[in-house]
């Protein structure tokens, strides 16, 4: 494909779908624009995109793809301001956002021009930031959703897939409605409850002082997303508020009936309440990328002497494998050994790091799940 591409936002999605689509498509130009000049300086540097725009109006204009990689209360303002440029004819803009309905709805003033305008949500990320963080494989395999307008031609949706097809995304259309309904469920109530978790914590630890030493290891893994940027869940939280109000209301039925069972010491109850949740859980797809960004962690039991970890990372180093993330649990019930858990970006990585330390050691593995 020829044209050219403009990116609005080089963060870590527009930097890495910038990187997918010259990748894709090399004769198009990528253009791209950061409120923040030094990220758009790097991304030149870098060579994710082809020159740095000044603003934004001058760029829109000329641009055949518009991708909008900004905060969701940012995207609409950059619609408003794209819905009064004389753009062209042909024109699609997407977005990036973790929410849709009131985007789409905002982004009506585009489609009464004849700009076609289609929702996206790529459900992919990580757990750095920044366009130095912009990769090629982020979206592989990953879901990536489109809402489009009920007005929106189907060959629009089909060229957007073309554009986008570098990603290697499984592409997946609906409703905006249904778009914020699934991911309410499956990304932003976790969000809180993993948030709510640790604010308990917090104020119960005030009275207890073993409370932080304890909540290391597997109460820091099960709270992680709590670590999300707190003013980018702010603004996904107001604009899908129905729908979380309903989700939190039956989350308070759901303890409603749990703390029940337990004033009715209810044993086979509880027993089947765990037990229904294990069998879903253990159901669910194991290699697959959801709305929460994966984490691989490889637990590596090790002995306690000096050079143990630069031992085992030096192994790694050897055979090229990238670790994301390192640390030693502290607290453990039943081991005598120390355990090394290490973080991948895929599971790839991490399948050949346990192979890696397999073959040069004796230290036994256990993957993350």
């Amino acid at each position: 494909m020829n044209g050219r591409v403009f990116v609005i936002g080089l963060g870590l999605i527009g930097g890495s779908l910038a990187l997918c689509i010259k990748k894709e498509h090399p004769a198009v130009t990528v253009i791209g624009y950061d409120i923040n000049s030094e990220q758009a300086r790097l991304a030149k540097m870098l060579g994710i995109i082809d020159l740095v725009a000044v603003n934004i109006t001058e760029e829109a204009i000329n641009a055949n793809l518009i991708i909008i990689a900004a905060p969701v209360i940012e995207t609409q303002t950059i619609i408003h301001l794209l819905s009064e440029l004389p753009l062209q004819s042909d024109v699609i803009i997407t977005d990036t956002g973790s929410t849709k309905r009131k985007i789409v709805t905002n982004a009506s003033r585009l489609e009464e021009r004849g700009i076609t305008f289609i929702g996206g949500h790529p459900m992919a990320g990580s757990h750095k930031s920044g366009i130095s963080a912009a990769k090629e494989i982020l979206f592989e395999n990953a879901f990536y959703l489109l809402t489009p307008g009920e007005n929106i031609d189907h060959s629009k949706v089909d060229l957007l897939k073309v554009w986008l097809q570098g990603t290697k995304a499984k592409f997946l259309t609906v409703t905006p409605h249904n778009h914020d309904y699934l991911t309410g469920i499956v990304s932003h109530f976790p969000h809180i409850i993993a948030a709510s978790i640790v604010r308990q914590t917090e104020k119960l630890a005030g009275n207890d002082s073993l409370i932080p030493r304890l909540a290391a290891g597997g109460f820091r893994d099960i709270t992680r997303i709590a670590s999300s940027s707190p003013e980018m869940w702010k603004d996904i939280l107001l604009h899908n508020r129905e729908i979380l109000i309903d989700l939190i209301d039956k989350w308070q039925e759901e303890m409603d009936g749990v703390k029940e069972l337990l004033i009715q010491e209810n044993s086979k109850e509880i027993l089947n309440y765990f037990l229904q949740a294990k069998r879903f859980r253990d159901g669910l797809p194991a290699r697959e990328k959801g709305a929460i960004p994966a984490f691989y962690d490889l637990f590596v039991d090790v002995p306690d002497y000096p050079g143990v970890i630069s031992e085992i990372t030096g192994y790694l180093a050897q055979e090229d494998i990238s670790i994301t993330n390192i640390r030693i649990l502290e607290t453990r019930e039943d081991e005598i050994y120390g355990v090394l858990v290490i973080s991948f970006q895929t599971d790839e990585d991490r399948q050949r790091a346990e192979r890696c330390i397999h073959t040069r050691s004796s230290y036994a593995t256990s993957t993350g799940t």
